[in-house]
């Protein structure tokens, strides 16, 4: 049976330390398990976690020592980890152990030193701050995980999901990663280059005269549509909407219909059983080609790929 320790480092989000008990218990071989997963921490005993919550965890850093995988949860303390702690993952690092981190664990991981000259990623949020503190490190936060020798690294919490069926996927095989996604009624295994998904710069209503050009836009996707046809809905000048646009945004004009007419392709892959060459007119992208290099570079997917993993056919 195969050893993995979770390594606690106060304060805790308890959805991340409990994910790798979750999923890999749910992996199983002939009706047995596939893994003891052992959770521990630097001090054992009752321990903080976010949302007013504490957690007793029982075991000690002798659990590191004695696993085969480690696994370093969410933490807030980004940059305050025990001493004991890192000297436990270095030690198990120096000893060949596999070493993974969830979201803002892969902190506690460039402080031990095992990313350093390794690509490695984390919540997006944290990219910046990650790149900042650790320059040594290649930091990709286009990504659900990272996988570098033996190191491994998630992005946000739902990504550890996608990290942990790797794990089972390495280590027992597809058909067991996927039996262990049914049984925690997740989705199926997703490609760590596959990038994290934010929710577009736009917000719903933003208060703006340009409001009624993305209105328009958004129910014309199909439609060729040019900076003097949003100029004109919004009626100002090219000028003025590139610049209020932008600021509004975050985006030029163009890479916000771009993002659009993507969201548009995607969702019509999820729900409707539309050819690629279909769904890349009806979303405005020309092309089943276009519509395969767009959505290549955006979340490192095929049309196909993406409509196996995320199909859900409305009734």
């Amino acid at each position: 049976m195969h050893r993995v320790a979770v390594l606690a480092i106060p304060a805790i989000k308890p959805f991340d330390l409990s994910m790798p008990s979750a999923l890999l218990g749910a992996a199983e071989l002939d009706g047995r398990p596939g893994y003891e997963v052992t959770v521990c921490t630097a001090t054992p005993g009752v321990i903080g976690a976010s949302g007013g919550i504490e957690v007793v965890v029982r075991h000690g850093l002798e659990a590191v020592a004695a696993a085969d995988t480690v696994i370093v949860p969410s933490t807030a303390s980004r940059h305050d980890t025990d001493p004991a702690a890192l000297d436990a993952l270095r030690e198990a690092a120096a000893a060949g152990k596999r070493i993974a981190s969830i979201c803002s664990g892969a902190f506690a991981l460039a402080h031990a030193g095992l990313l350093d000259g390794r690509v490695a990623t984390t919540h997006w949020a944290l990219a910046e701050e990650m790149r900042h503190a650790f320059p040594s490190v290649h930091v990709d936060a286009d990504r659900l995980f990272a996988e570098d020798g033996p190191v491994i690294t998630g992005a946000g919490s739902a990504a550890g999901i996608d990290l942990c069926l790797h794990l089972i996927s390495r280590d027992y095989g597809a058909a067991v990663a996927n039996a262990a996604a049914r049984a925690a009624v997740v989705t199926p295994v997703r490609h760590g280059g596959q990038a994290q998904f934010v929710h577009t710069p736009l917000p719903a209503e933003t208060g703006s005269s340009l409001d009624a050009a993305r209105v328009w836009a958004l129910r014309h996707l199909d439609r060729p549509i040019s900076l003097h046809d949003l100029a004109a809905r919004a009626r100002v000048s090219v000028r003025t909407l590139t610049r209020r646009f932008t600021a509004e945004t975050g985006v030029t004009p163009f890479r916000w219909l771009l993002q659009q007419r993507l969201l548009r392709a995607r969702e019509l892959l999820e729900t409707t059983d539309l050819t690629v060459d279909q769904v890349a007119d009806r979303s405005g992208l020309g092309s089943g080609e276009s519509l395969r290099q767009h959505l290549r570079r955006q979340i490192g997917m095929t049309p196909a790929a993406y409509r196996s993993a995320f199909a859900h056919r409305r009734a």
